[in-house]
């Protein structure tokens, strides 16, 4: 029998194995959260520079406007995509979470690009898209990490789903009822 296998008397899988199952769910939902986060980029790319070549606006503003276009473009991706299988109760909470997060993603993502810009003179399209790039991707972690901790909250049952449970939980709200083999996972 080599490592990670499961005993045949307990019918448990090993540790292993189960922490393998929650690095793929969070691969999967990684790779999600890119595309939606892909499709992202490129709206307020877009969106940055069709802003700055129709108007006069300075480079940081335009930068807002793009990134909040792509905050409305990206909760849609989210809620109906990367996160639709998560809790769907309490959408206004689940909203002014994401409006939070995203907003302090904002400040991180522009305030980069206000450094860029303003702190050392770097204002050439090519350098305001650069520093806009570099502004997302910092803010993208702190989104996903933010977004999959607080804002689109697994359901309770949906962990178990995917991994070994610990086991039912008696009456009066007491841990598992039996040894491993001999308890029953709805």
């Amino acid at each position: 029998m080599g490592r990670g296998s499961s005993g045949p008397s307990t019918g448990v899988p090993a540790p292993r194995g189960s922490m393998r199952q929650r690095l793929d769910r969070l691969v999967r939902e990684a790779v999600k959260f890119g595309a939606v986060g892909g499709a992202g980029l490129l709206v307020n790319l877009l969106v940055f520079n069709l802003v700055r070549q129709v108007t006069d606006l300075p480079v940081v503003r335009a930068s807002v406007i793009a990134t909040v276009v792509a905050i409305v473009f990206n909760y849609i991706g989210f809620r109906y995509f990367t996160y639709r299988d998560r809790d769907k109760s309490g959408r206004t909470k689940e909203m002014s979470l994401f409006l939070l997060f995203s907003a302090v993603g904002l400040v991180i993502e522009n305030g980069l690009l206000y450094t860029a810009t303003y702190g050392f003179g770097w204002d050439s399209p090519l350098q305001s898209n650069v520093f806009k790039f570099l502004g997302i991707g910092v803010a993208t972690l702190f989104r996903f990490w933010s977004y999959r901790t607080w804002v689109f909250r697994a359901l309770p049952g949906a962990v178990a789903a995917g991994a070994p449970a610990a086991g039912p939980v008696a009456k009066g709200g007491r841990g598992p009822t039996g040894p491993p083999s001999r308890q029953r996972v709805p």
